[in-house]
């Protein structure tokens, strides 16, 4: 057995962090790693990354749901409108990380992904523009950044996106399927691959 995977609950070998809280299982099983197209997915999952800055992701996956409560399902439409009363709102909110400068961003990164949206016609062309090239990729798990991270990070940051650093839109690329992270022998590795190769690359021209 690889150092990087351990035995699942079925016996297969899966990527060792998912073996360190139970929540992790599922996550690991059915999101990570899987490529995504869904704008609000996307922006929902950029505004979680943006959240966990100094914390656990065990921390915002336990809170997901009250995020996804408190933040209308992170419609952008509907976060692009929450005024002061709503920051005061998820200010006074047990259930999600109460936290006034992630709270103000997550605002204000809906706004810029309106401004997105309206320039590329959906989040999901321009995230999947700045898919790498899997044969640059590294060993997995063995990077927290990546040159199209960071390259994707100060594009978001000329856009005025904030909470986007390199860090963060690398964990971004991982769990939304733009670089398969999965450990080398990990059995949803494999299923990551397949779903990767069957996907319609938003934005892609079918001329």
């Amino acid at each position: 057995m690889s150092t990087t995977t351990l035995p699942g609950p079925d016996g297969q070998p899966r990527c060792r962090w998912c073996a360190s809280a139970p929540e992790f299982l599922p996550y690991h099983d059915t999101e990570w790693g899987f490529p995504v197209a869904d704008d609000r997915r996307l922006f929902e999952k950029l505004c979680l990354e943006g959240f966990q800055s100094g914390l656990s992701w065990r921390t915002i996956l336990a809170k997901r749901e009250n995020f996804r409560a408190a933040f209308r399902g992170f419609d952008i439409e509907r976060v692009a409108r929450f005024t002061a009363d709503d920051v005061e709102r998820l200010l006074q909110d047990a259930g999600i990380v109460r936290h006034r400068g992630k709270i103000e961003a997550a605002i204000h990164n809906a706004r810029c992904a309106q401004a997105l949206i309206a320039q590329e016609g959906s989040l999901a062309a321009f995230f999947w523009r700045h898919e790498p090239d899997p044969a640059t990729l590294g060993t997995p798990q063995t990077a927290s950044t990546s040159d199209t991270s960071v390259a994707l990070s100060k594009a978001l940051k000329k856009m005025g996106w904030k909470f986007v650093g390199p860090t963060t839109v690398f964990a971004f690329m991982q769990a939304m399927g733009l670089v398969n992270d999965h450990a080398e022998g990990c059995v949803v590795r494999a299923q990551a691959a397949r779903a990767r190769a069957a996907f319609a690359k938003p934005g892609r021209s079918l001329g």
